[in-house]
């Protein structure tokens, strides 16, 4: 049985991770290369660290953080943000990410995701998907960091990215981020039921429970957690640990 995975999130934003509500109303929670080693000594499954202000400032990623933190942590790495081409997957893969999470791009210009997979291996693409509930019932993709409507339908998308070619699908609830209400379950239920690709919940964790019912209620191979992280309200052993207890299974 394939075992479930904690993986912390590091928003990064001029240099310094930071998180927010809602991707609004950021605020500091520290360096990025010394938060990356402190969950690497927590045994986290996997970082995620996602420039989340590049597409909408039109730069490239932040490379020389990327490169510090893979030469000081053995966990892999996922990297987003700013990616618009294969050059810019090439340039992350070689400064040491293992995968790279395409969101804004793909969806600009969906056969990104077809010719990375096939020139980089399925295994390292992630499409990235921010979602959120409209007024007509439905989850809409956003872009460039949440700032922008794409008309896209989530479940859709999601069914797309994986015929093009994703191995991976990193799902935020933009409703449920930095609430700690816990995660967005009929969100997460929806795609997971929509795809065949393994689904990263992300949006909304904010007590041990919360882990607990995202991969009760839903199919999730992975959750994906920032703040509770990042201010010290629970390490990923608190999480793997509870969750080994609710027999759940963890790489511990």
């Amino acid at each position: 049985m394939l075992t479930k995975r904690i993986i912390p999130c590091l928003d990064v934003k001029d240099g310094r991770v930071v998180k927010g509500t809602h991707f609004v109303n950021l605020r500091d929670a520290g360096d990025p290369v010394a938060i990356a080693e402190l969950y690497d000594e927590q045994k986290a499954d996997e970082i995620v660290f996602l420039d989340i202000t590049a597409s909408h400032e039109k730069r490239p990623i932040i490379l020389d953080i990327v490169k510090e933190t893979a030469e000081k942590v053995f966990m892999p790495l996922t990297v987003g943000g700013g990616i618009n081409n294969l050059d810019d997957i090439r340039a992350l893969l070689n400064a040491g990410s293992d995968k790279v999470s395409i969101n804004t791009a793909a969806v600009e210009n969906p056969d990104l995701v077809r010719e990375s997979s096939k020139k980089f291996g399925n295994q390292c693409i992630v499409a990235a998907i921010d979602a959120k509930k409209n007024t007509g019932g439905w989850w809409e993709v956003y872009t460039h960091g949440g700032r922008t409507a794409t008309g896209k339908d989530a479940i859709k998308w999601a069914q797309t990215v994986e015929k093009l070619g994703a191995g991976e699908i990193l799902l935020t609830s933009m409703d449920y981020d930095g609430t700690k209400d816990g995660y967005d379950i009929p969100l997460t239920d929806a795609v997971c039921q929509a795809v065949n690709i393994p689904v990263i919940a992300s949006g909304g964790a904010g007590k041990l429970e919360d882990f607990y019912n995202v991969f009760a209620k839903t199919q999730a191979d992975a959750a994906l957690a920032a703040s509770v992280f990042h201010y010290r309200e629970l390490t990923v052993g608190d999480v793997k640990n509870y969750l080994r207890d609710k027999k759940i299974e963890v790489r511990l």
